[in-house]
């Protein structure tokens, strides 16, 4: 079969170019047809997966290094052994192939790429200074609002420890608009000195305000500009004899300088710095990230990033940097353990994305030296928490083994459960455990539907039928056990089921609660066994079966509340005629849920965007003229 030569069609920048490889393929007149200009790669298989995406500053040059006869590595044989089609994408510069590279792995997650498992947006800090009596809140996601955003902190936990240090040093408020809005005393927040109470008038906008701007000022690093100002305030109070406002000002200084004391870090040149180090041992890889903001110390997490077996460690880092920063905040400075290929390439590319200017850099000695030993010690700590993890977390696989009577250790597990309220929206949670602990990102859920209220032997049949045909449909690994939460019934349908989809490979096991449904009862129904297996309540391998049981149970349970939840609001704000999701959303953020809009009065609905006096009126007298909805 003769190829026609690539050509070029739209694409990225209007440039790309397609090629397809098959069993007859003429490598040296497709590599002809290839443009010697920079550009990205893709790897595709017979069913259009993308196995593998690459950057490179002469596509001729790099792809046809692939099809050359030089030693590669066991992983790329093994790509190019699956390897059907490539499609090129011609870009102007090497930077441009360096962004749209992180953004298509970043999407796609192809199976031969360095793949990071850190896919969290980091939590901001929240102020809504356009607000008469401004907020402080944490907020991920888009920055959308016309407030100001503080962070990146490295979890939730972090922020809210600084949202405590911050309470006590400013008093701002964190309740919600309807909160705020519907109080006629101070809440506990005002009792324990945490809030200025605002919303029933123990201070005014002015002096409320004056309070936003130090806390502003002090998240914006002029801590020690803040602190002068509250001690010349605090002098002013004590001559004129004000000793319980002179107080309080001491107070304030005080609890900022053990802020301080927690966050800051020694200035070294100005600016924001990331501050990130990799380190290798025992095969394994861990890149730890340290924020620092306006001179403070915001926390930091350990990266682990996937399919890095046969890769050095500046390839690592650099495919690390281009995917770790697409749809993050990028600061100006960038200090790494070790400069990755082609910085230049990087930092250019970086400095696109953000906008401005990117310094990549090692340093060598001085305050930043002293930042990075500080990250590579972490980065070393969490790789040997983790190999400890990890092999607590192969011992209890091994335990399985043991009790299933399996020919090798499983590699992974998955465990269903069944949740609703009376038969209501029921949800199956599927939750997946590996040699490594418990594989949250691998976590699902299915909403189940037409099927009677309460059978929840269809719920369980349609979940695993879902679950697993589109498994083998793909081609994907399938679990060595899967475990299902209920008794000789439930354990009969997934036997139905995997006989149905021809699956025979998998072992079954119910996992029905005793008769009082205590833990350490349980019963154990397995294929070909007439009589259930009770273990002893201390086995160690029960106590492995119940820890995935109750996080199966755990992560259904959330699932249908929060599907029941959605349910109710959406059918009766929904009913609502000129209500669409726009102005529902609206309604449920400005009261705080369902309930404060059902309470709240036409002048309050008023006040929310989107609704004018009639729609205001017709909200109100939906939920108290005319007829309950659900």
């Amino acid at each position: 079969m003769r190829h026609a030569p690539a050509v070029d069609a739209p694409g990225a920048d209007g440039a790309a170019a397609l090629a397809v490889l098959d069993a007859d393929f003429d490598r040296a007149y497709f590599l002809r047809t290839l443009s010697s200009q920079p550009g990205i790669y893709q790897m595709l298989d017979c069913r259009g997966r993308i196995l593998y995406v690459g950057k490179a500053r002469n596509l001729k040059r790099r792809v046809s290094s692939y099809f050359q006869k030089q030693r590669h590595s066991p992983k790329t044989l093994a790509m190019l052994g699956q390897v059907a089609r490539v499609e090129v994408v011609v870009t102007h510069t090497e930077t441009e192939a360096l962004v749209l590279e992180a953004n298509l792995i970043k999407r796609h997650q192809p199976p031969y790429n360095i793949l990071l498992r850190d896919d969290k947006s980091y939590p901001y800090l929240y102020v809504d200074t356009p607000n008469a009596f401004p907020r402080m809140g944490f907020h991920r996601g888009a920055q959308k609002g016309r407030g100001r955003y503080f962070g990146p902190y490295p979890a939730v936990t972090a922020l809210r420890e600084s949202m405590v240090l911050l309470q006590k040093a400013f008093r701002l408020r964190t309740c919600d608009e309807h909160t705020f809005h519907h109080r006629s005393r101070a809440c506990l927040q005002y009792q324990i000195r945490r809030c200025s109470g605002p919303c029933v008038g123990h201070i005014d906008a002015l002096a409320y305000g004056q309070d936003v701007q130090d806390a502003l000022r002090f998240l914006e690093g002029k801590s020690d500009e803040v602190i002068q100002s509250l001690g010349q305030r605090m002098q002013v109070a004590a001559e004129a004899l004000h000793f319980e406002a002179a107080a309080q000002w001491r107070d304030q200084i005080a609890a900022l300088s053990k802020i301080q004391e927690r966050q800051y870090v020694a200035q070294a040149g100005g600016g924001d710095f990331d501050v990130i180090a990799i380190f290798r041992e025992m095969g394994v890889v861990g890149i730890y990230v340290s924020f620092i903001r306006n001179g403070r110390q915001l926390g930091g997490r350990t990266v682990f990033p996937r399919h890095v077996e046969e890769e050095r460690e500046v390839d690592i880092l650099a495919a690390f940097l281009g995917q770790f920063y697409v749809n993050k905040e990028i600061p100006g400075n960038i200090l790494v353990n070790m400069l990755p290929r082609a910085p230049g390439i990087l930092s250019a590319g970086l400095s696109g994305q953000a906008g401005r200017r990117v310094q990549l850099s090692q340093p060598q000695r001085g305050p930043r030296k002293r930042w990075m030993d500080m990250a590579v010690l972490n980065a070393r700590g969490a790789l040997r928490q983790r190999a400890e993890n990890g092999s607590v977390a192969r011992r209890r696989m091994l335990l399985l083994q043991e009790l299933f009577d399996l020919d090798a250790s499983p590699e992974r597990v998955e465990c269903f459960d069944i949740s609703h309220t009376r038969g209501e929206l029921p949800v199956a949670s599927c939750v997946v455990f590996g040699g490594e602990g418990a594989l949250k990102a691998e976590y699902r859920r299915f909403n189940v539907r037409d099927v009677t209220g309460g059978d929840d032997y269809a719920a369980m049949a349609q979940a695993l039928t879902r679950r697993y045909g589109r498994l083998r449909d793909e081609g994907l690994a399938l679990p060595d056990i899967v475990l299902i939460d209920g008794g000789a019934g439930q354990l009969r349908v997934a036997e139905g089921v995997f006989q149905e989809l021809g699956i025979s490979t998998v072992q079954l096991c119910g996992v029905a609660k005793g008769t009082t449904r205590r833990p350490g009862l349980e019963l154990l129904h397995l294929p070909g066994r007439t009589e259930a297996l009770q273990l002893a309540d201390d086995d160690p391998a029960l106590l492995v079966i119940q820890e995935i049981r109750d996080e199966a149970h755990r992560f259904a349970i959330t699932g249908h509340r929060a599907r029941r939840a959605k349910g109710r609001q959406e059918s009766q704000l929904d009913a609502v005629e000129g209500v669409g999701p726009k102005r529902r959303l609206a309604l449920l953020r400005a009261f705080g849920g369902l309930k404060g809009v059902r309470d709240a009065g036409v002048e309050d609905l008023q006040r929310v965007s989107g609704i004018d006096q009639q729609l205001a009126q017709r909200i109100y007298d939906f939920f108290h003229a005319g007829p309950q909805h659900s």
